[in-house]
Parts: C-alpha cells; sequence; structure tokens
C-alpha cells in the first residue's frame, strides 16, 4: 500500500464515505487532507454533509450521479 492509498483510507473510515464517494472524490482531483475543513457541518450548518457535497459536484462536473464502475481500495 502506498502513501496515497492509505490517506484515502484513513479519509473513507475518518468520514464514514463509501467507496463510491472517494472514488467520485479522486476524479474530482480533491484533497483527502482538506475534507476536515469541508466535513464540519454540526458547526456551519449551512454547509452540505460531505457526502452529499461530493454527489452534487459531481454532478456538476460529469452531468451522472455516480461512476459508472466503481473501484475498490485495498
Amino acid at each position: 500500500m502506498n502513501d496515497k492509498n492509505k490517506k484515502w483510507i484513513d479519509a473513507k473510515k475518518r468520514f464514514r464515505l463509501s467507496d463510491t464517494h472517494i472514488q467520485m472524490a479522486r476524479e474530482l482531483g480533491m484533497n483527502p487532507k482538506k475534507f476536515g475543513s469541508l466535513a464540519n457541518d454540526k458547526q456551519e450548518p449551512w454547509k452540505a454533509p460531505l457526502p452529499d457535497f461530493i454527489e452534487d459536484i459531481y454532478f456538476k462536473r460529469f452531468k451522472k450521479d455516480k461512476p459508472d464502475v466503481v473501484k475498490k481500495l485495498k
């Protein structure tokens, strides 16, 4: 396991994301280190929860709800 995959696996566990959300975030070019500032919807109620935010941005960019093929992290 290389360092990049470890960061994504840690982000998946910490923010309780699915493999689909992780793949969408990777395709969008998001940085897993920055998820903490995006996932504070409890302190800032105007923000959407992180999984919803990723889905919205993915739909805006690619015009589809989810990736065609979902690959699992190892």
